[in-house]
């Protein structure tokens, strides 16, 4: 009962508008709850990809659900400080062996006791969820939204370091499989100025490293074809079997966040410094 997710748009500021609402962006794995029309649950991914053994305890919770039923949502595992943290959802997620205990955060219901709610306008199915879930409780919960007020949302995400936002259209339809302009995300991007190493042989991939030369990552993303030439054109330091290193070039990135081994995560390029 796999149905392809609406995804969104990136914009870069956010805004204020009486026709939209503003969510938490929450910094997880996308998630359909399913169970069908014979009460059996199943999770899959947005790729459909089945995951449902590995999550045992969203199965269990699923017994107080209506068969015929399909939930969107966002996989979290939380830091010690309650905050979505995406290695240690990364971590449960792959691993059997992680016990580390997941929450599932619903957003949207695409289908009740049978009948598709894709068609109904988004503020209509935020009620519908808010009679699936009617209590909020550890393991799964529904994304709380305001009206409006993205820019206030935005400042106050930025303040606590989460992910970012969303802005949704409140008449919105759920667009099954397509990229929408009536979900919005703005990422709370940070910036970092580090030096280009090296670059990877076998695909594109460059080497990053901070001032004092400790390793940052590799940037794969978000590098326009012009830009490509000057990191291989650079003087070549050494070449290796996997990896050519340059004289170091300084560019300034931005990044998710730093991850637990001190790299940044998902960095793309910005400008040359």
């Amino acid at each position: 009962m796999f149905i392809s997710p609406m995804l969104l748009h990136k914009v870069e500021e956010p805004f204020d508008s009486a026709d939209y609402i503003t969510e938490l962006k929450l910094d997880g794995i996308r998630l359909l709850y399913t169970k069908d029309l014979l009460g059996k649950v199943r999770l899959y991914t947005r790729h459909n990809n089945e995951v449902t053994n590995r999550f045992p305890e969203l199965v269990s919770w699923g017994t107080s659900i209506q068969p015929g039923t399909v939930l969107d949502g966002e996989l979290i595992v939380t830091d010690t400080k309650g905050k979505p943290d995406f290695e240690r959802t990364m971590a449960r997620f792959m691993s059997g062996k992680d016990k580390s205990p997941v929450s599932y955060v619903a957003f949207d219901v695409l289908q009740w006791a049978g009948s598709r709610t894709t068609q109904l306008p988004l503020l209509d199915r935020k009620e519908l969820l808010a009679d699936i879930i009617a209590e909020d409780d550890a393991t799964v919960s529904k994304v709380k939204f305001v009206e409006g007020s993205g820019p206030a949302y935005y400042e106050a995400v930025c303040q606590q370091a989460l992910e970012g936002i969303v802005l949704k259209r409140k008449e919105s339809l759920y667009e099954v499989g397509k990229r929408s302009h009536s979900w919005l995300k703005v990422i709370n991007y940070q910036f970092a100025d580090v030096l280009v190493t090296g670059f990877r042989k076998s695909k594109f991939g460059w080497l990053l490293a901070d001032e004092a030369g400790n390793p940052q990552g590799m940037m794969e993303l978000g590098v326009p074809v012009k830009e490509r030439a000057k990191v291989c054109g650079s003087k070549i330091k050494e070449e290796r079997e996997d990896y050519v290193y340059i004289e170091p070039i300084k560019c300034r990135v931005k990044y998710r966040n730093i991850t637990s081994g001190g790299l940044l995560r998902l960095p793309s390029f910005v400008s040359w410094l």
